[in-house]
């Protein structure tokens, strides 16, 4: 079975750019892994909690043993997501899963964090408006879009979007 490791914050991740990708590729047959800061209950913006099956560095240790253990990484929004934007592990996971052509997936400001990995130079892609300029600098192509896709990366701009970002990683991973 296909597995996607979703990455959420520790507090106020977004709850739709979560559920709304996790349902869509549960219903197509993929496992969906969640990791956060820690293994205990992650709170988001709108009240859902959930218990990540394990921290970001028990899963970059499963992508080191086997990088085949996710097909996808999805980097959730919401403003908790800037927790991500400097952490080591995160933007090494987002390199790794890059480098070895798996589909690798950010929405909201999570693009950010797929930036600041280095993986976006000369990319298209999209993020929350107010992260637009922040994008740019890091050498991406900003569009004006809910949802772009360029070759194995896939940006979303935020909870309006989470429904087309989760069809769009469910299609290429299909």
């Amino acid at each position: 079975m296909k597995s996607a490791l979703f990455i959420i914050a520790q507090n106020n991740f977004q709850d739709q750019e979560f559920s709304e990708p996790r349902r869509i590729l549960e219903s197509k047959g993929f496992k969906v892994i969640v990791a956060s800061k820690t293994s205990s209950e992650a709170k988001g913006a709108f009240g859902l909690k959930i218990k990540p099956n394990m921290d970001v560095a028990s899963a970059l240790d499963n992508i080191d043993s086997d990088i085949n253990s996710y097909s996808a990484i999805v980097f959730v929004g919401g403003g908790g997501a800037a927790s991500y934007f400097d952490d080591l592990t995160a933007l090494e996971i987002a390199r790794r899963m890059y480098d070895n052509r798996k589909v690798v997936a950010a929405i909201c400001i999570g693009p950010i964090i797929l930036a600041n990995a280095g993986i976006l130079k000369g990319k298209n892609a999209t993020v929350w408006p107010s992260e637009s300029k922040t994008l740019t600098s890091k050498g991406a192509i900003y569009l004006d879009k809910p949802v772009v896709v360029d070759g194995n990366i896939v940006t979303a701009n935020g909870p309006n979007a989470a429904v087309e970002f989760g069809n769009v990683i469910a299609k290429l991973l299909i």
